[in-house]
């Protein structure tokens, strides 16, 4: 029997060194899948393939991407994770997960292009 898909995520991201907070609810458009490395821009706003964990008070955590409707641009892709958000890194960077890396950075969620690159 398939699990049925939720029809909204809340996104509610505390205050934490890894990002600052955020409270948004999206209206899903397609199903929650789990991701590993997508296409997104790096501290520098340059688009690079990253990998991409979700963050929690207890550390690396899921991260998960789903279509969602976003009243300014339409459909695009919700990148979220845990309770302190998600944290990239550049794909070929091999050093575990640490708040403390200047290698690494945090963001609350990220919406992206519906078609952007994900694994």
């Amino acid at each position: 029997m398939q699990q049925p898909q939720p029809r909204y995520v809340d996104v509610e991201v505390e205050e934490n060194d890894n990002c600052w907070p955020l409270h948004l609810v999206f209206q899903t458009l397609g199903p929650v899948e789990s991701v590993k490395t997508i296409a997104a821009p790096d501290p520098m706003g340059v688009d690079a393939m990253c990998s991409v964990t979700g963050w929690s008070s207890d550390g690396p955590a899921p991260a998960y991407a789903v279509h969602v409707a976003d009243s300014g641009e339409g459909v695009v892709t919700l990148i979220f994770g845990g309770d302190e958000g998600i944290r990239l890194k550049p794909v070929d960077n091999e050093e575990p997960w640490d708040l403390q890396s200047p290698n690494q950075w945090g963001e609350p969620c990220l919406l992206l292009d519906p078609d952007v690159e994900r694994d």
